[in-house]
């Protein structure tokens, strides 16, 4: 039998699926993932829900099954393709492509097309060769769109700033390893917790274990990451929360318990206001 997941929405995802649907601005799939979590959380059955808006079963399972596992706003979305590509630049490239892409346009142009930014790769050496088509994989693959009015994300008179620092992180990760100064990256992110709605029924004797096939959300955790490339060594600790004294306390074992021989610890990480 299916697992099943349990949709159970508090009252302002409720409102907030209702003033999706009814925006009128939403792509016809995220609206038609609103209707279905709706729908489920009023008690509807897969095949009801199915029935009455011409979606497939498994379609509403994974939707179920994204809301459980992974949140309201990533089951709202169809999931991104797990499917590598190859392409034709490498880290470095894909950097000034980025920082390219986030700067003011040439003289006599409004915006960044992808064939404009294609043949300014090539006129400041950054690469030998590079069609339009790989410059869209790398700026899809970022979620950058600079051909449209709003979504710059540097200010272009801090661009050379940016740049600097950009440069400066790629240099790190092309230092050899060294375990006196480990690289060390660090990230953290939210997960969904869930738990199953009946106990399981141990096996015995002449009975194999049973259990319930339904779960449901159990509030959040964070996940801090730690990953040393060079060493190929990680590490996860789970907090509660993940406030400015989780990220101090995981400095601490980072320091102390984990690279207590090193002369300094390398830290790449975001700007996020509690790294600080």
């Amino acid at each position: 039998m299916a697992k099943k997941y349990m949709v159970d929405l508090k009252a302002a995802e409720h409102a907030m699926l209702n003033d999706l649907i009814s925006s009128g601005t939403q792509r016809v799939r995220k609206i038609n993932h609103a209707r279905i979590l709706l729908k489920a959380t009023e008690g509807w059955t897969d095949q009801q829900i199915s029935a009455a808006l011409d979606v497939s079963v498994p379609t509403i399972e994974r939707v179920r099954q994204r809301f459980v596992e992974e949140g309201i706003e990533l089951a709202l979305s169809p999931r991104r393709t797990r499917r590598k590509y190859q392409y034709l630049m490498d880290g470095i490239q894909e950097a000034h492509l980025i920082a390219l892409a986030c700067a003011r346009p040439p003289a006599g142009h409004r915006r960044w097309s992808l064939r404009l930014l294609a043949s300014e790769m090539i006129r400041l050496d950054y690469i030998e060769d590079v069609s339009h088509e790989t410059v869209r994989h790398v700026m899809r693959e970022n979620e950058l769109k600079p051909w449209l009015k709003k979504e710059w994300c540097i200010p272009p008179q801090h661009n050379a700033e940016f740049v600097y620092h950009m440069e400066d992180v790629l240099e790190v990760y092309q230092r050899p390893a060294d375990p006196r100064f480990p690289l060390v990256c660090f990230d953290e992110t939210p997960v969904q917790l869930i738990s199953e709605t009946r106990q399981r029924i141990p096996a015995k004797t002449g009975q194999v274990e049973r259990y319930d096939y339904e779960y449901r959300r159990e509030g959040t955790a964070n996940l801090f990451m730690f990953f040393a490339p060079l060493q190929n060594w990680r590490h996860v600790k789970v907090t509660e929360h993940r406030t400015k004294v989780d990220w101090a306390m995981c400095i601490h074992d980072l320091v102390y318990v984990h690279f207590p021989d090193a002369e300094c610890c390398i830290l790449v990480e975001d700007n996020l206001n509690t790294h600080t």
